[in-house]
């Protein structure tokens, strides 16, 4: 087995390869804040295993005291990390309470001769806040169906840093009572808990969780890649393309029922608007209307954006006329001061239909709208049928 002193040194020089390849790889590409916080608690428990290998020289009586709290300043900022995961900010203070009782403990315990002193304090403090880790991570599984969102390896990543946290917080919770129970001189405390596995139980830590926060970074820039791919910069909708592929596969499979429809609607007077009041006026109006087409259809249907003021739904049926009243009733209250009113074509998805042809009929019901007075919702018929078309005001 190798001396304390030796497994120290490797630590931190393995640590330092980690956090120097980890930042130039990873935290540079995504700044993500949880990959930004694992670069400090790299570079704190570099710090601290620096200042432990100092025991034994005349400095050992701040060089230990300094490292505790270090080391503890690091298990706080992998809290801070697991808890940016689930987009949760740690106050400040909170990380400092850790190091603030563990400091002045060890300083008033005769640190100059004994390598423990404040030692409760210490890995009662490690096991506290990297079980506070664990927990943030086993709530991010049961927050998130990871798998379905992303993939089996984002899943995977979660659940290596989730259990290694849980186990290294139960060894540093076993470590805090045998040490208070028996003392750290103890065959007990040295044969399981003392410095030697602990260096390398870390060091199994550091590497997973290396791993974890890697995979995640990644996974953030294929998401926002993804994201740019299939979604309106401006409204957040779905774009053409991508509106149309799910819109294929939800009328396939039945996921909105046997009777979709498709409601295409554009902004009455949208090109007045932006000459007369400006172009972020008008970004104001397509924000504000695409926010009430989310807001009415929900998780009920579709809603995508098919470029200028033009909008498209896909919704059930027999929902199709009063999704167009609520759409044009919460946008006309969303409280633009220029003028908020929508025309609407709707079109029933017949059998067999492709998405692209109702979108057509739609679009012809849209043109009959605008000729009725705009602010107007028509239901597209055969023009060879005897019924005339269906006109709905919505203003």
């Amino acid at each position: 087995m190798l001396d304390t002193l030796t497994l120290r040194v490797a630590f931190g020089l393995v640590a330092a390869c980690v956090l120097v390849l980890f930042w130039g790889a990873t935290y540079r590409s995504t700044r993500s804040a949880y990959s930004g916080w694992w670069c400090v608690s790299l570079g704190l428990f570099i710090v601290s295993a620096s200042l432990f290998v100092l025991n034994g020289t005349p400095v050992q009586a701040v060089a230990n005291p300094l490292g505790n709290a270090t080391g503890v300043l690091g298990a706080g900022c992998v809290w801070a990390g697991a808890r940016s995961l689930r987009g949760r900010a740690l106050p400040r203070w909170q990380l400092a309470v850790g190091p603030a009782v563990v400091l002045p403990a060890s300083l008033l315990d005769d640190p100059a001769h004994d390598v423990w002193a404040g030692g409760a304090f210490y890995l009662a403090g490690m096991a506290l806040l990297i079980s506070r880790s664990a927990v943030e991570l086993w709530c991010l599984l049961g927050e998130r169906d990871l798998v379905a969102e992303s993939r089996a390896q984002v899943h995977f990543a979660v659940l290596s840093m989730a259990v290694a946290s849980t186990a290294i917080g139960a060894f540093y919770l076993a470590r805090t009572g045998v040490f208070v129970a028996v003392g750290p001189r103890h065959p007990v405390f040295l044969a399981g808990f003392g410095s030697q596995a602990t260096t390398l139980l870390t060091m199994i830590l550091l590497v997973v969780v290396t791993f974890g926060m890697s995979a995640l970074s990644h996974e953030q820039q294929t998401s926002d890649l993804r994201r740019r791919a299939t979604r309106d910069g401006l409204t957040g909708l779905l774009n053409r393309d991508e509106f149309l592929r799910l819109a294929r596969r939800e009328i396939a499979t039945g996921g909105l029922g046997q009777a979709p429809a498709v409601l295409v609607a554009d902004l009455d007077r949208f090109k007045e608007l932006n000459d007369g009041f400006g172009h972020a006026a008008g970004d104001s109006a397509l924000t504000r209307f695409a926010d009430a087409c989310e807001e009415v259809v929900g998780a009920r249907g579709l809603v995508g954006r098919l470029g200028g003021d033009e909008f498209v739904l896909l919704t059930l049926d027999d929902r199709a006329e009063q999704v167009a009243a609520d759409v044009a009733q919460h946008y006309r209250a969303s409280g633009g001061a220029e003028p908020s009113t929508a025309s609407f074509g709707l079109a029933a998805v017949q059998p067999d239909d492709d998405i692209g042809q109702a979108m057509a009929r739609a679009d012809e019901a849209l043109y009959r709208a605008k000729a009725a007075g705009r602010a107007h919702a028509v239901r597209w018929t055969d023009p060879a049928g005897e019924a005339g078309p269906s006109v709905r005001r919505t203003a």
